[in-house]
C-alpha cells in the first residue's frame, strides 16, 4: 500500500479583499518528493506556502501537512515542518552557533539532542571552524545553507523553502540543491518555490503557477513534452524589440517571446522558418538564421500562460 501523501490541498483559496492570491489549488506531494513551485513574482507561490505552514488561514478549501489539518491544527503543523522564508531570517549580530542554539530552542529540540543537531547543521552548511563568526559576515550562499540547517534542527518530515536561492550566485545555488536532495533521500518531503526556471530541473515534479492558479503539473520531462500546438523555432536578430513586434504579426505565428538574446517563435504546422524570414525581410527586418528547437520549461510556461490569458473572460 502506498503511503499517504505528505501534503494535500483541495480547492485551497486565499483572498485579500477583492484580490485572489491563491485560486482553488489542488495539490498532492508524496513523502520524500522534491516538488517545485515555479512561476513569476506575484504568482501566489509564497502565499500558498504560508497557507500550508499554518501561517495564514485559507478563505476556502482545505489542506493537510504531515497528516495534520492546517485550519484545525496549525500549531501541530508548525511542529512538523521546517520553513525558510524568501527573506533571510537569521540574526546577523549573533554567531553561527548562537543562531543554531536559538532555533533549537524555538523548535523545542530535546536538550540532550541539541549538541548533536547543531554539529550536524554546521557540518551540512560547511561552516566547521566558523561557529564563532557573526552571521552578517558570511557570504549569501553560506547564510542560506545555515538557514537550511536551522530549519531542520528538529528533524521535520516536511520542509517548505520559499525562494531560498534568490540572490545567490549559481554555484552556491547548485550546492544548495545538493543538500535538498540529500534530505529528500532521507525521506524528507520538500516543497520549494522559485522563479528560476533552470532550478525546475532539480525537482521530481513541478507545479507551474500563474495569477494564483495551477496551470500544469508534472515531471520536467512530462512538461517539456507538452503539446504546444506547433513547432518551436529559435530566431537570431540584431533588433529584438522591433523584430518581436513584426514577428507577432506574421502569418502562421502562434506566439513569440524574447529568450536571452534571441526570439523563440511558435509556428503553426505547415509554416516554415524560411517563410517567416521571408515575411520579415519584406517588412525591412534583418533576421536569421532560424532553427527548430526542443521546447524548454520556460517555453512551455510562456505558452500555457498565454493560453490561459486568452481563455479568460
Amino acid at each position: 500500500m502506498n503511503a499517504a501523501p505528505a501534503v494535500i490541498a483541495q480547492g485551497l483559496t486565499k483572498k485579500f479583499g477583492a484580490f485572489t492570491a491563491v485560486d482553488h489549488l489542488d495539490l498532492s506531494i508524496a513523502k520524500g518528493e522534491v516538488a517545485g513551485f515555479i512561476g513569476p513574482n506575484g504568482a501566489g507561490k509564497s502565499t500558498t506556502i504560508r497557507l500550508l505552514c499554518g501561517l495564514l488561514r485559507p478563505t476556502s478549501g482545505s489542506a493537510s501537512v504531515a497528516g495534520y489539518d492546517i485550519v484545525r491544527q496549525p500549531d501541530i503543523v508548525r511542529l512538523h515542518i521546517g520553513y525558510m522564508s524568501q527573506k533571510f531570517s537569521l540574526y546577523g549580530d549573533l554567531t553561527v552557533h548562537e543562531n543554531l542554539r536559538f532555533f533549537a530552542g524555538i523548535y523545542q529540540v530535546p536538550r540532550k539532542q541539541i549538541p548533536e543537531r547543531i554539529a550536524f547543521a554546521v557540518s551540512m552548511a560547511g561552516l566547521e571552524g566558523r561557529e564563532g563568526a557573526l552571521v552578517r559576515t558570511l557570504a549569501g550562499g553560506w547564510k542560506q545553507r545555515l538557514a537550511l540547517g536551522c530549519a531542520i534542527l528538529h528533524r521535520p518530515p516536511v520542509l517548505f523553502l520559499d525562494e531560498p536561492t534568490s540572490g545567490v550566485e549559481p554555484e552556491a545555488r547548485r550546492r544548495f540543491w545538493d543538500l535538498i536532495h540529500t534530505l529528500a533521500a532521507d525521506g524528507v518531503t520538500v516543497l520549494v518555490s522559485t522563479h528560476y526556471m533552470d532550478e525546475a530541473e532539480y525537482c521530481n515534479r513541478i507545479a507551474l503557477i500563474d495569477a494564483g492558479k495551477l496551470i500544469a503539473i508534472g515531471s520536467p520531462g512530462e512538461l517539456r513534452r507538452h503539446d504546444l500546438g506547433g513547432q518551436l523555432f529559435e530566431l537570431e536578430c540584431p533588433t529584438l524589440g522591433a523584430t518581436l513586434a513584426a514577428t507577432r504579426q506574421a502569418p502562421g505565428v502562434i506566439e513569440a517571446a524574447i529568450f536571452a538574446d534571441k526570439l523563440h517563435v511558435l509556428l503553426r504546422a505547415g509554416t516554415s522558418g524560411e517563410a517567416l524570414l521571408a515575411y520579415l525581410a519584406a517588412q525591412g527586418m534583418e533576421a536569421g538564421p532560424i532553427r527548430a528547437i526542443v521546447p524548454s520549461l520556460e517555453d512551455v510556461f510562456v505558452q500555457l500562460v498565454s493560453r490561459r490569458q486568452e481563455a479568460s473572460p
